[in-house]
């Protein structure tokens, strides 16, 4: 049943003029940094040269376009989810989905994965523009495999909290914009408050700040540290906002 409603949420971000509107949107702004990052590099290709050590492609090029798809992605999923739940609500659909024979767990969980399934289409489009300079340079496997990791990861959290956010009223709009404010909450308090616990020295309720702070679970990875650490930290915030998610409808059931 999971898949059967992945499948109907892919179908419908596939026929959806916002969905592809995202995308198209996402891809130029994507494809203009990369090409222009490219076109820096090799300006500056000679002056590498020289260097003992020199930074390659995948450094000067590839990790700024996952770190710009990042901060893109903080936008573009908020649209992408905020119809989700809140439609079906506004519309009147989501009671047949509560009274059909699913658990809220399964309904949740298949929302999430057909969203996913369309994000993971923009990752892959993402991971294309450095694969294109395969056969020209040489590059740093490894890094692009972290890099790729931790926007995935990225993703996920995302997508689970504005999936949270849909849940919480019948405006798809209302959705967006809660969402969207809840994860630029995160990602300034959560660091702030990591920070300001590691100083007084607390370093076990800085490590619980740190789940909350995804742009710094984003970090090591995209510098190529595959650290534990920061993989556990967005699937821990991705699984809270989902159970959360789940607890809400389950609350809509129970009520009727």
């Amino acid at each position: 049943m999971i898949f059967t409603i992945a499948g109907k949420e892919l179908r419908a971000l596939f026929t959806s003029p916002l969905a592809w509107l995202v995308l198209t949107v996402v891809q130029v702004i994507l494809g203009y940094g990369f090409l222009k990052r490219l076109d820096d590099f090799l300006q500056i290709q000679s002056q590498l040269a020289q260097l003992a050590s020199p930074p390659g492609v995948t450094e000067l090029v590839a990790a700024p376009t996952y770190a710009t798809a990042a901060a893109v992605l903080l936008f573009a999923v908020p649209l992408l989810a905020m119809r989700m739940i809140a439609e079906e609500r506004r519309n009147q659909t989501m009671s047949l989905l509560l009274s059909a024979p699913i658990s809220m767990t399964e309904i949740i969980i298949g929302k999430f994965t057909g969203l996913m399934a369309f994000l993971i289409l923009i990752i892959l489009l993402v991971l294309a523009m450095p694969l294109t300079l395969t056969g020209a340079t040489s590059l740093d496997i490894g890094l692009l495999a972290t890099l790729t990791l931790a926007l995935l990861l990225l993703t996920a959290s995302f997508a689970a909290v504005s999936l949270y956010a849909s849940s919480l009223t019948a405006q798809p709009m209302a959705a967006a914009l809660l969402s969207f404010g809840l994860l630029l909450a995160m990602l300034f308090m959560g660091e702030t408050a990591g920070d300001s616990l590691r100083a007084r020295g607390w370093p076990i309720p800085a490590a619980f700040a740190q789940v909350f702070s995804p742009l710094r679970n984003f970090e090591p990875l995209g510098k190529g540290m595959l650290d534990s650490y920061a993989i556990a930290c967005p699937l821990l915030l991705a699984a809270v906002f989902l159970i959360l998610a789940i607890r809400r409808l389950d609350g809509r059931r129970l009520r009727g």
